[in-house]
């Protein structure tokens, strides 16, 4: 069974830093794209940031220079690098994993979400 262990969220004042970190169990054959997304109140799921395998990003405009996303391959681990935090960064976050089942098939997972709250 693959589990998603998400960690760091919580509140913060605007213009303040969080680290989110997310820690797969089980890697089966290995772990491609790895990622976070956000669902603020009232709207879509939407992409902050993804990794692939290689170290190639994408990251959302909404939030460019302000977070850096990075993995670590040996912990199985994503995180999430978040500066300047602002209300409208408030969100629940949620990890997302592409991992290699056997040694053609990817199957995406997902974290059980961890709250991340801008406010004064």
């Amino acid at each position: 069974q693959v589990q998603l262990v998400e960690s760091g969220g919580g509140l913060v004042q605007p213009g303040g830093s969080l680290r989110l970190s997310c820690t797969v169990s089980k890697r089966w054959f290995g772990i491609n794209t790895m990622g976070w997304h956000r669902q603020a109140p009232g709207k879509e799921r939407e992409l902050v940031a993804s990794i692939s395998s290689g170290g190639s990003t994408d990251v959302s405009d909404s939030v460019k220079g302000r977070i850096t996303i990075s993995r670590d391959n040996a912990k199985n681990t994503v995180y999430l690098q978040m500066n300047s935090l602002k209300p409208e960064d408030t969100a629940v976050y949620y990890c997302n994993l592409n991992l290699w089942i056997t040694a053609t098939t990817t199957r995406d997972y997902w974290g059980q979400g961890t709250q991340v709250t801008v406010s004064s």
